[in-house]
């Protein structure tokens, strides 16, 4: 809560709130110089969000993923385990391209703990994928078929006893413990507490806490380093919070691509009761990250909504409602979705134009969907982003990208609502190609 009437406030109100917080930023020493720099782009991206006409500036908010440690000359192992390594890079990236929008250091994530752990839902840097790759999702069936009502009764206690040890190979002995709603009268403590004695689970705890300590070195360094690029270079954060789409989160990391799709047909209503679970949970992890950032913004990379996924019929059944109750849940706490749609979405764009959604609260990062047809009909709804090709960095040349983005600003910038950015997460490519966008952002935009 960030008010003591936080409940009493309308949703315009608690928009004002967070929005204050994010610029002011109390707590963070900044040079009047660099503040004022930092207030202009807050105030850019507002506007764009705001679908403000003729913007003073278009901003450049990049969604890069281990390209700080490819421009800098480090592993990607490097970023995940050395962080004097990765705070150089962070810093390297954000003084020399000055973006308009901090990238966080914060998704990389810390390999020490996953080591301790052993993680077994991805792939990681020297951990299963080169040094030099970044991590890879590794699907599977992390909750069974016959699972579902597990979950959708006790979803703690089923990731906890169930779910945790699957994709932990460390935590495999918690599948011995008791739930911890058995605990409700004396003579209940004690059975409950006896599986926490075997010696196998007691190392599991061990593993547990000390992948912890590594969590709490590692985000203090990471906040140093995000900090250090508002109060040095004036950008904001704008990957403050973070959540999923219900029914991404069921089907990538429980259930797993293929099973959740034949789940489609041979247990639907298992779906829907599990996604309603998943709404609530999502919801409030967005909230409660984005409030703990002094962040408007909640970052969703929306995995199997892109067209080809599902049809429209089954997208409007299972996705759109799940995904539609997060952002409003979202809006309605005063935040702002960020939606990251890889590949396309041209099928989906009616979908978006829902009249249930608030215009001007959505922020809409494109990947491969046609822009031009995406701002005739998401003009006056919400702000979208992104489409500049991967491929123009890996294999064109400054002059093209430079072209590119003209484009996109002059067709769909011209009248606001729009912010430049690449269209997939960005981890290699020619720089100068890279560096072609901000320059081309800042002369035609």
């Amino acid at each position: 809560m960030l008010t003591e009437n936080w409940s009493e406030l309308t949703l315009d109100e608690k928009y004002e709130v967070r929005m204050k917080k994010w610029v002011e930023q109390e707590g963070v020493e900044f040079s009047p110089e660099v503040k004022k720099v930092y207030e202009e782009r807050c105030q850019n991206i507002r506007d764009a969000v705001e679908l403000k006409k003729r913007p003073e500036k278009t901003p450049v908010c990049p969604m890069v993923g281990f390209l700080p440690a490819y421009y800098a000359g480090i592993t990607c192992e490097d970023a995940m385990y050395d962080y004097e390594k990765l705070a150089m890079a962070m810093d390297k990236y954000h003084k020399d391209f000055l973006p308009d929008s901090l990238y966080t250091a914060f998704l990389f994530g810390p390999g020490e703990a996953l080591e301790k752990l052993d993680f077994k839902l991805y792939k990681w840097p020297g951990h299963g994928t080169n040094v030099d790759t970044p991590y890879q999702c590794w699907e599977d069936e992390y909750m069974k078929a016959d699972e579902y009502d597990e979950f959708i009764t006790d979803p703690s206690n089923f990731f906890m006893r169930k779910y945790l040890p699957r994709i932990f190979g460390a935590l495999a002995p918690w599948q011995a413990l008791a739930p911890f709603t058995d605990i409700v009268e004396l003579p209940f403590v004690g059975s409950a507490l006896i599986p926490v004695g075997i010696p196998d689970v007691q190392e599991a705890y061990k593993k547990y806490l000390e992948a912890g300590q590594m969590a709490l070195k590692w985000i203090g360094a990471i906040g140093e380093m995000d900090t250090s690029s508002k109060t040095k270079y004036g950008i904001p954060l704008l990957l403050g919070g973070i959540c999923k789409v219900p029914f991404d989160t069921l089907g990538d990391t429980m259930r797993g691509t293929e099973p959740m799709m034949l789940d489609l047909f041979r247990r639907p209503d298992k779906v829907h009761k599990a996604l309603e679970v998943l709404t609530a949970i999502n919801i409030e992890l967005g909230i409660r990250t984005a409030t703990t950032n002094n962040c408007p913004f909640v970052f969703m990379p929306l995995h199997k909504g892109a067209d080809g996924f599902l049809s429209n019929k089954q997208y409007g059944e299972f996705y759109w409602p799940y995904f539609k109750a997060v952002i409003l849940g979202l809006i309605n706490d005063g935040l702002i979705p960020l939606l990251f749609a890889e590949g396309g979405y041209n099928q989906r764009l009616e979908f978006i134009n829902d009249p249930d959604i608030p215009n001007g609260k959505m922020l809409w990062y494109f990947d491969s969907t046609d822009m031009i047809k995406a701002k005739e009909m998401l003009g006056e709804k919400t702000c979208i982003a992104g489409n500049v090709p991967s491929s123009l960095f890996q294999a064109g040349t400054p002059d093209q990208v430079e072209e590119y983005v003209k484009n996109l600003i002059e067709k769909v910038g011209k009248d606001g609502g729009y912010i430049v950015s690449n269209g997939a997460v960005l981890d290699d490519g020619n720089m100068d190609c890279i560096k072609a966008m901000f320059e081309a952002t800042r002369k035609y935009g």
